[in-house]
């Protein structure tokens, strides 16, 4: 068991960062390249750190034709973590097929990736496999992967070769959290080259991992990464340490030039690498200012259960002016259309107050229970809630869905989303969508906030911001 560990202290006896900003060569690179990078995202969280990038609900090789034609970044959102394993698979070789018959149709080429979790939960590495396979018309094919679980926005470190997570001062490490006893991706390990031997049942191996360390990105620079990247073989992974920003820069300058000189890589991080490889600018957090309103009230919806989602919503649900509706889990998997009806008629009513309404899920977990698993209980939770939605007559002045699966069924199944721009961030790691035309709410504000981010007071601090009550920005 790795202990947990002061960040003040740890961070202090590490070397100084790379002493100059990467991030204008590296834009100025991606600027002037034909290539097109396309994140895979396995829930709807992965615009955490950035803005301006279209998120698609949709992957025909029409749709991803159109956008690799137009844009030189954007995500697919397959929402491939509320799946099963085979599910999961499957879509992402229909995604790798249609991305290979893109570069056929375009002559582009395409750096790809998956945006997964940065508390290592997911579906790895069945569908990097399932993905590189289908792109390189090889069954067999096995990619030289990069996997980079930083993500600074949610306190998320990776150091000598352990995922961290920040808790206050402390940081613990990532199999100590709760993250770690999800029911469908639960793990021990948190040294990744330990945790990726178990994740690929020792295809990998520990002592073959390629580390990338903090010395070599702070004592070696950009070079120095290059010639280690040389050195993975096809269906080898490199580990990217980190505990700054700067030191993504600095690896995906690295990146660049191997790439440059001939080497191939997929990838598998958080949403700090995203925003880094597609060169763009960090851009303050938003305000109302910022966001479309009609005055109208709000509507929050949770869907997550874990304990930290929880305290939030005690929180949220203690502040005046907000009408909470409870779903009841057990109720639903009794007689889903009582529970539903039930529900919505709630919800309708407390919208006419004026007030914003809470529409949550009730708190216990509901295990496995008549044939049902926990992924298929929780997309019976979704499919519920987006129900719920479609009969609501009234447009709220913007939406919140707490939780990455919830948010994702609500904004493409309840809501019809096709594609929507991430507009930017309204708090650290809780990005802001704007929905396109085509749903039932066009150009509505709708804020992902995913389960795992944020403080106790955070839920609340949202939806005063978009009240126009409070400003997230630092005074």
């Amino acid at each position: 068991m790795t202990e947990a560990l002061d960040k003040q202290r740890l961070f202090d006896s590490l070397p100084p960062a790379w002493p100059q900003p990467l991030l204008p060569e590296i834009r100025a690179r991606v600027a002037a390249s034909a290539e097109r990078f396309v994140i895979l995202d396995d829930d709807p969280t992965g615009g955490q750190t950035l803005h301006g990038l279209p998120v698609l609900a949709a992957w025909d090789p029409e749709t991803l034709t159109r956008e690799v034609e137009r844009r030189a970044a954007f995500f697919v959102l397959t929402n491939s973590r509320a799946l099963r394993e085979p599910e999961a698979v499957a879509v992402a070789r229909d995604v790798g097929r249609n991305l290979r018959d893109v570069q056929q149709r375009t002559g582009r080429g395409l750096a790809v990736g998956y945006r997964g979790d940065s508390t290592l939960r997911g579906h790895f590495p069945a569908e990097t496999d399932a993905l590189y396979a289908a792109l390189a018309g090889r069954e067999d094919a096995r990619p030289a992967c990069i996997f980079a679980p930083y993500f600074a926005e949610g306190g998320r470190f990776t150091i000598n070769d352990t995922q961290y997570v920040q808790q206050g001062s402390r940081l613990v490490p990532a199999a100590e959290t709760e993250f770690a006893r999800d029911p469908s991706f639960g793990y021990t390990h948190s040294h990744l080259p330990s945790w990726l031997e178990g994740r690929t049942q020792g295809r990998i191996r520990a002592r073959d991992v390629i580390s990338i360390s903090i010395e070599n990105l702070r004592l070696g620079g950009p070079e120095a990464v290059a010639a280690k990247l040389r050195t993975v073989p096809e269906g080898g992974i490199a580990i990217v340490n980190a505990a700054a920003d700067r030191d993504l820069e600095v690896f995906i300058a690295g990146l660049l030039d191997a790439e440059a000189a001939g080497s191939r890589f997929l990838y598998r991080t958080a949403a700090s690498f995203v925003r880094v490889r597609a060169g763009i600018e960090p851009r303050p957090l938003l305000t109302s200012d910022d966001l479309p309103s009609t005055g109208e009230a709000g509507l929050i919806v949770v869907g997550s259960y874990v304990d930290r989602t929880t305290q939030q919503l005690d929180a949220l649900l203690a502040t005046d002016g907000t009408t909470g509706v409870q779903l009841s889990v057990s109720a639903l998997l009794d007689d889903a259309g009582a529970e539903v009806s039930r529900v919505a008629t709630a919800v309708s009513k407390a919208l006419t107050t004026g007030g914003d309404v809470v529409l949550y899920t009730s708190r216990e977990l509901v295990h496995a229970a008549a044939g049902l698993d926990s992924l298929a209980i929780g997309d019976r939770i979704t499919t519920a809630l987006c129900d719920i939605l479609a009969r609501l007559e009234s447009r709220p002045g913007f939406l919140v869905v707490k939780g990455g699966s919830t948010a994702h069924g609500i904004a493409t199944r309840g809501l019809g989303m096709q594609r929507a721009i991430v507009l930017g961030q309204l708090l650290g790691g809780v990005p802001v969508w704007q929905l396109g035309p085509e749903g039932k709410y066009p150009d509505l504000p709708y804020v992902v906030f995913p389960g795992n981010v944020g403080g106790p007071d955070d839920l609340a601090r949202a939806v005063r911001i978009l009240r126009g009550c409070d400003d997230a920005r630092p005074r």
